[in-house]
């Protein structure tokens, strides 16, 4: 039972570590101009460590000293952990508008005509080689972390189901292992609420005071303190690691084993079971679903319901994963108090896949249109693009301008300059913006008018609640379905075959679903952006996208994936 408590503690924070990772995706993606398909592979990346050696290290289970095994890994994510928030440390403040560079002042972004070659050199000082080769060593540094979270996660998981099932009783042996998946389920829960706290704070916390930061945090400009999160996760990871170098190594049903074979001979007795391998393709589909809802959600959230960052992450962290951990726990409960048998839990998780499928295909229809954007998503016989509106072509607007406004016309315009706009009101004692005003492309009673900062925001807010309560329905139903999957496999395998079993069970979820179900969720969200932020000539992160094809691209993904398993 300690074992069971300092494991659940151990994963709690391991996925707090890689969880936290996902909460800020976003909030990374924007910070050094990334598209959701290299968003969606750094955050996968883990997994090529962790698929290159589970295999291996799960097949030697029996002949190691897995309690050691498990704390040496867990230093190896700790360490990592800390790596990942290096990039902060190596580049210096944030420019959230490369437009102007670091001089900002109020009326930098108003309608200024004959100012734009000081507005392309700024702009320009961003594609220097020293600044490409930063972005390079930057991004070198998380996929590294990444890879090395990988790596030492390899033994965790094996090690511990098995030492588990090995010394618990088989009437308890579900329980624990309900527990201990609902443990770990909480460790996202906690990484979003730890996101939703750090990204409240400004991204330059350590090198900027509060009067030098110019936005608010719903300014779609603002980047939180991305980095903080990972400090916390990967201390909490060192300290959960320390029990487990005092753990006996004691395996004898598996020492004992006189039947185990060769390594071939185990890896093809196991992937002929059909039952194992139904059940793992079934764990595929669901596993590939939950990585892309894990990673891109609160994206998903951001830009259908027009949330900021760190409310996303809250819904997601207080809502959508205790709701998931309510479905893991009642499937152990249900287990224990039935005692089931093979076939009837696999009905359970026929039944609850079934119910899930019901409540999650209205999500699909449950969700906001796109923002009317001048030049974007909106247009008239006056209007070319984003930046060239035929009311403020004498404007000279800088195309890498961005600082969204919303007119009195209920528009949004990319910056002041797209306005039209000539004035600004400011507050008399932070000098922050209330509003822009004399804006030509704006018509009020057909005198100019003005607009205020920040997005005009998708206007749906009603349609938020019950998409929450029928995405959090689905989330429980599927998650009774976990603890009877995991029993399926555990008992149809022969005993000697449990840690390797599971090390081809997660090394199988990996491969077909960890790694590529990110980078095939974010290359579908690439495919509904309308207006893509230009770094150096390429392809940035994106600034705005077709709200509906996202909403059925995102979800579509998460249906297919659920009839799948079904």
């Amino acid at each position: 039972q300690f074992f069971v408590f300092c494991h659940g503690l151990l994963q709690l924070s391991q996925l707090l570590l890689s969880g936290y990772l996902k909460s800020s995706i976003s909030t990374i993606e924007k910070r050094y101009g990334l598209s959701s398909q290299m968003s969606g592979l750094l955050s996968s990346f883990n997994e090529v460590g962790n698929t290159l050696l589970i295999v291996f290290v799960s097949y030697f289970g029996s002949r190691v000293h897995r309690p050691r095994f498990i704390g040496s890994g867990a230093i190896l994510v700790s360490l990592a952990g800390f790596l990942m928030a290096l990039p902060h440390f190596m580049t210096g403040p944030y420019e959230y508008d490369q437009s102007v560079a670091s001089t900002f002042s109020n009326a930098t972004d108003l309608c200024q005509p004959g100012d734009l070659g000081s507005w392309a050199n700024l702009s320009d000082a961003t594609c220097t080689p020293h600044a490409t080769r930063k972005n390079v060593e930057v991004l070198l540094v998380m996929f590294i972390s990444q890879a090395l979270v990988g790596i030492g996660g390899v033994p965790i998981q094996p090690f511990g189901i098995s030492y588990i099932d090995d010394f618990a009783s088989e009437r308890n042996s579900p329980l624990y292992l309900g527990i201990l998946f609902s443990v770990t389920i909480i460790g996202p829960g906690v990484a979003f609420m730890l996101g939703s706290a750090m990204l409240q704070f400004y991204v330059d916390i350590d090198k900027l005071s509060g009067d030098e930061v110019q936005l608010t945090h719903e300014n779609p400009r603002w980047v939180g303190a991305w980095w903080l999160g990972f400090l916390v996760a990967a201390s909490l990871v060192a300290l959960s690691a320390v029990p487990y170098f005092f753990f006996p190594r004691e395996m004898p049903k598996e020492e004992t084993s006189p039947c185990r074979g060769g390594f071939p001979l185990v890896l093809l007795r196991n992937l002929r079971h059909p039952v194992y391998l139904l059940v793992v393709l079934a764990q595929v589909n669901i596993s590939a679903m939950v990585a892309g809802l894990a990673t891109f959600m609160g994206k998903f959230l951001e830009r259908q319901f027009s949330l900021t960052a760190s409310l996303a992450n809250m819904i997601i962290g207080a809502v959508n994963i205790p709701g998931a951990t309510v479905g893991i726990m009642v499937g152990g409960a249900i287990l224990k108090r039935f005692q089931m048998s093979l076939r009837q839990c696999s009905a359970m998780c026929v039944l609850g896949m079934s119910l899930c499928l019901l409540m999650a295909f209205p999500l699909l229809f449950l969700g906001c249109p796109t923002q009317k954007v001048a030049g974007v998503t909106y247009s008239d016989s006056s209007q070319f693009g984003p930046h060239e509106l035929e009311c403020n072509l004498q404007c000279n607007c800088p195309e890498k301008a961005y600082n969204p406004i919303c007119g009195s016309n209920s528009i949004e315009y990319i910056s002041p300059c797209s306005a039209g706009c000539r004035a600004v009101n400011t507050h008399e004692h932070n000098n922050s913006v209330l509003s822009y005003t004399n804006c030509s492309c704006i018509s009020q009673d057909g005198l100019p008018g003005s607009a205020k900062p920040g997005t005009c925001g998708t206007g749906c807010s009603h349609l938020f609640l019950p998409f929450v309560v029928l995405s959090c329905l689905s989330g429980i139903l599927a998650s009774t379905a976990h603890t009877p999957s995991f029993m399926l496999i555990l008992r149809s395998i022969q005993p000697e075959d449990k840690s390797f079993a599971v090390g081809i069970q997660f090394m199988l979820l990996r491969v077909l679903a960890w790694m590529p179900g990110p980078v095939l969720y974010g290359s579908a969200i690439d495919t509904t952006c309308i207006l893509w932020e230009k770094r150096c000539d390429r392809n940035a992160a994106c600034r705005y996208y077709d709200n509906t094809l996202f909403r059925q691209r995102y979800l579509g993904l998460q249906f297919f994936f659920e009839v799948g398993a079904f």
